[in-house]
């Protein structure tokens, strides 16, 4: 969940890589997944969709009991706003989603009133999808 990573679990970020235009979207969710690569577009066993995944920068160190690399993954479930404005999330959001318009390389985001489903949401200006 976004309120769980901290900002030092992804200060080895170099980039993020964007599957889709972010702008219309209101939220991405967020976790921390355990990848074989610094970079590259991963694997994606969720429901749903990735929409974007961090890389890695020379200095990031693979676990040592794994070998593995935490990376940011953004994705979306089929329920999520975008695609079912009306639905679950038409209002809210899910613990692990943020505004997508506030990440950056090695900075978390945060949750804003378009993420939360308020009046600057894509679904209240009918421009969801």
């Amino acid at each position: 969940m976004s309120a769980l990573i901290a900002e030092d679990e992804i200060l080895h970020e170099a980039d993020l890589v964007w599957l889709e235009d972010i702008s219309r979207l209101d939220y991405v969710r967020q976790s921390l997944d355990r990848l074989p690569t610094r970079r590259g577009r991963p694997a994606y066993h969720r429901d749903g969709r990735i929409v974007g995944y961090a890389v890695l920068g020379p200095g990031a160190k693979p676990s040592r009991n794994s070998g593995t690399f935490r990376r940011r993954v953004f994705w979306l479930l089929p329920h999520d706003r975008d695609t079912a404005p009306e639905g679950l999330y038409a209002t809210g959001a899910p613990a692990e989603a943020v505004d997508a318009r506030t990440l950056a390389p090695g900075v978390k985001g945060c949750k804003t009133e378009r993420s939360e489903g308020g009046p600057m949401s894509s679904a209240r200006l009918g421009t969801a999808g």
